[in-house]
């Protein structure tokens, strides 16, 4: 049965701030531990293979949550659902702050990995409170400020970590993701809940994917190693062939799928979820190679730079990312998301292209790394809007949380790519990679993201307001 939607109430600038806010908070928090593996894999005492799972127990939780956090913001509301998932994340947090050892820790970043799906509910709010054009800013300037928060967090955290605690460096992000979520509570009028067909959670395409994306994970990490544990590697391959054979068919069968695969066959979706996982690939890449490459301390190459002076070259490209979520809800506002993503594609392979060829100069990797920063968040704000706008107003969550999925498989795989290129490429005994891997990964990342333009030409131009 559908409910009958009552006229939303018109939401107030101060409410979008503080939606903006949120954003901004929960993007320094997911961002906090990818910089400081090294020294939580010092004070935990973990291994390396442990301070790999760490580093993508969120984003696997948040795949996993992204849909169905998508889905309940349509069914009940977007404002209801959000604001019990805040509360999730700052227990998370909290958690995390206060762990003692490596499994108290992954259970707070377990809890953690719900703030993914914080943006697919926020666009279901914002969608539903704003006319069409607003709402193509208003989603453009949430999704800038989640990542910008994001930067922000990687950039913090070590400093933090050093000066105060490692437990500093999630307590005050968690504080501030609690802070914004009451701003928001009080106000942000509530929205209307949305369809309400009675169906209960797909249980068994929650597990098949949470094991799906573990094996992706586990496939990648040891890719560098397949030659000498070739039985290992084949077996992993055949059980992530025969996992995702079995979501297809059990997400084809579900009477209310996790994801709805049926509105993945429209040509609209598949595209903008292919050009989004392709552009975080080679985002991912570059984001992975660009500090790796600063900190080098090779033969002639790399700088031998101090994680204050990382964050600090790093900079620039956080103000880039910034501005790009506006940017890019403008863009597609004015002249349609086939230019703003054409534009953002050939500005990032360009960009990656340059960067491979010549990175002798500091400032080359800091030009470089905006600009590929700035066409990441115009292709992918663009793609968000545009997909947001163009489901009915009851399928928003669902369709922009297959957006966000796609976002996070492409950053999981483009970093896991590029960190086996560096591992392949550093001799044993040696702590420096080749010169040659920055440069394959980097003209990898550019021509992979070319590609994307095979896809750009076939969008529709989209509709400007």
């Amino acid at each position: 049965m559908t409910s009958v939607l009552a006229p939303p109430a018109r939401v107030s600038r101060a409410a979008v701030g503080a939606l903006g806010l949120l954003a901004l908070s929960t993007g320094a928090l997911e961002s906090v531990v990818s910089p400081t593996i090294p020294l939580l894999e010092r004070e935990l005492d973990m291994s390396q293979s442990e301070g790999a799972l760490l580093s993508i127990v969120l984003l696997i939780t948040g795949a996993l949550v992204t849909p169905l956090a998508g889905k309940f913001g349509d069914r009940y509301g977007g404002k209801k659902v959000l604001v019990r998932l805040m509360a999730v994340v700052s227990v998370g947090g909290t958690v995390s702050a206060l762990a003692p050892n490596l499994p108290v820790l992954l259970v707070g970043q377990v809890l953690q990995g719900a703030m993914i799906g914080a943006l697919p509910l926020s666009f279901v709010v914002v969608r539903r409170h704003l006319p069409a054009g607003e709402s193509k800013v208003a989603i453009g300037v949430v999704s800038g400020l989640f990542v910008g928060g994001s930067m922000a967090g990687m950039l913090s955290a070590g400093p933090v970590a050093e000066q105060l605690s490692r437990h500093w460096m999630f307590a005050l992000p968690t504080g501030a993701v609690l802070g914004s979520t009451l701003l928001l509570n009080r106000l942000m009028p509530a929205d209307p809940p949305g369809r309400t067909d009675g169906a209960g959670i797909d249980w068994p395409g929650l597990l098949l994917l949470s094991g799906m994306l573990t094996t992706l994970m586990l496939v990648l990490a040891l890719a560098p190693e397949a030659a000498a544990q070739p039985v290992v590697f084949v077996v992993l391959a055949l059980v992530l062939a025969a996992l995702v054979t079995g979501w297809v068919r059990v997400e084809r069968r579900a009477a209310s799928p996790m994801i709805d695969l049926r509105m993945l066959a429209r040509p609209a979706i598949w595209k903008a979820c292919l050009l989004t996982f392709v552009i975080c690939l080679g985002t991912a890449m570059a984001v992975y190679l660009v500090p790796q490459l600063l900190d080098e301390r090779g033969d002639g190459y790399g700088f031998g730079a101090s994680a204050t002076e990382i964050g600090f070259f790093l900079l620039p490209g956080a103000v880039a990312a910034t501005l790009a979520g506006p940017l890019g809800g403008i863009g597609d506002r004015r002249f349609g998301s086939r230019a703003v993503v054409t534009t953002g594609v050939v500005m990032m392979a360009g960009s990656l292209v340059a960067v491979a060829a010549v990175h002798s100069e500091i400032w080359h990797l800091v030009v470089g790394k905006a600009l590929i920063a700035l066409a990441n968040g115009l292709c992918v704000t663009a793609l968000m809007t545009s997909t947001a706008t163009a489901v009915d107003r009851n399928d928003t969550g669902i369709a922009t949380s297959l957006i966000l999925v796609s976002r996070v498989l492409g950053y999981a795989v483009g970093g896991q790519l590029g960190g086996a290129l560096l591992t392949a490429a550093t001799p044993s005994g040696s702590e420096a990679a080749a010169e040659s891997a920055y440069v394959t990964g980097f003209v990898i990342a550019g021509v992979v993201t070319s590609l994307a333009l095979f896809v750009t030409r076939t969008l529709r131009k989209g509709v400007t307001t």
